[in-house]
């Protein structure tokens, strides 16, 4: 088993690479928590606050969807098979940075004993190799096989559903919202690593991340951003569009065309930038948020997305966690108006989210942070047994049910191909 794995506490966050303007580095493993912070949605955000700024130091972790219960007057009544709790950071004993061909190594001051013994074993191996095992292997070749994947609801009642939300934006009550239906399978176990390892290598997003709190996994294969910070400024990317791809050169090249300029795509995504510029104004410098970049499009390995990016301007005394709980949950995930559209959600989904659509990442002892939006991704819980991927799509007056079930499977693809062995 790899170095890594020996640790209850984890995080691996992994840019593989990708271009983007916004980056500090290729890749960050946390290890071994030596203080921690683990709740329900109640007052959570105040006592992040709290545990942020007592230990002023890095602090690795994710906030859930549910969170909007501490952020709204807003309930989560859906069933919940994984049972993550709410929120959970923890301040890492070790920490490896690994920026080009240069890796920095951090190590708490009371196990700074640790690092020879530690160094004995690292410094003879990659980075990549302190959290992967090697690449051909894939999930089906661990002791727990193939998985069968079950359905939360299907597609005659999951289109019944669109339909009942787009009843809901003919009368006004909302104008775009994120609808979400998961895949799962029970008494089922799989290898956390090489489940993460197969997703990463046929994904290649720029936030890939494997998280490990005892027998919680996430294991995400994320392509969005939700929010950073540096110093004073701000960073929201908001995903919203998505177009298959194409081995076909000339064949992809037209499906992004067709992308950037399709009309509901592109409705899709300035609804959700006007969302993004409301929420950052609550903490931003008076007309400090601007849109840099409008409904560009991105190339993946699985996918294209439609991208834009929001940033904004905050007050040196600002509290990072006050800024986060103000634009949460991200509007991506969510819809507009966001209340309403949180309600409709909870009203039609039939599985609570939990960690999905949530967030995972980091702070820094000055107070930056950066966290990426947690979907196409896998959750997994070891002590049940219970495995489980979610995908969903906004849902607009423009939306025809068979074809929002359609994108759905689209972005499913790469979590059923681990998980089942579908080529």
């Amino acid at each position: 088993m790899c170095w890594s794995q020996q640790f209850d506490d984890i995080v691996w966050l992994d840019s593989n690479e990708y271009t983007q303007q916004y980056s500090s580095y290729d890749a960050v493993l946390a290890v071994d928590a030596f203080t921690a912070i683990k709740t329900d949605y109640h007052y959570a955000f105040e006592q992040l606050k709290e545990y942020q700024e007592h230990t002023r130091d890095w602090i690795f972790g994710y906030f859930s969807y549910d969170l909007k219960n501490d952020t709204e007057n807003l309930v989560s009544k859906n069933k919940d098979e994984l049972k993550f709790p709410d929120l959970y950071f923890f301040q890492p004993k070790k920490l490896f940075f690994l920026k080009g061909n240069v890796l920095e190594v951090h190590y708490l001051r009371m196990v700074d004993d640790e690092i020879n013994d530690d160094f004995k074993i690292i410094s003879s191996i990659a980075l990549d190799e302190l959290m992967v095992v090697p690449k051909k292997e894939k999930n089906s070749e661990s002791s727990c096989g193939n998985l069968k994947i079950s359905l939360s609801i299907t597609k005659d009642v999951y289109k019944e559903k669109v339909n009942r939300m787009l009843a809901h934006i003919r009368r006004g009550d909302i104008y775009e919202a994120n609808f979400c239906q998961e895949f799962f399978a029970k008494d089922s176990c799989i290898n956390p690593l090489q489940t993460y390892n197969h997703l990463n290598a046929i994904s290649k997003p720029p936030f890939a991340t494997f998280l490990k709190m005892n027998h919680h996994y996430a294991l995400s294969a994320s392509p969005e951003r939700y929010l950073r910070k540096e110093g004073q400024k701000i960073i929201s990317q908001p995903i919203k569009g998505t177009a298959k791809r194409s081995d076909d050169t000339q064949h992809d090249q037209e499906l992004i065309l067709d992308l950037k300029n399709d009309p509901k795509e592109r409705s899709e995504n300035v609804m959700i930038v006007d969302l993004v510029r409301n929420d950052l104004s609550r903490t931003a410098i008076k007309g400090a948020v601007q849109v840099e970049e409008l409904c560009k499009v991105y190339s993946f390995k699985q996918v294209h997305q439609m991208i834009s990016t929001v940033v904004s301007e905050v007050e040196v005394t600002t509290s990072p966690v006050d800024i986060i709980k103000s634009t949460f949950p991200m509007g991506s995930m969510t819809g507009a108006p966001k209340i309403s559209a949180m309600n409709i959600i909870e009203e039609l989904e039939a599985s609570k989210r939990g960690l999905y659509s949530g967030a995972v990442g980091y702070f820094t002892p000055d107070g930056d942070f950066d966290f990426n939006v947690v979907i196409r991704s896998i959750l997994y819980n070891e002590f049940e047994k219970y495995v489980s991927y979610t995908v969903g799509g906004a849902i607009t007056a423009k939306s025809d049910p068979d074809q929002e079930y359609e994108e759905c499977l689209l972005k499913a693809k790469a979590m059923r191909e681990v998980l089942e062995g579908v080529i």
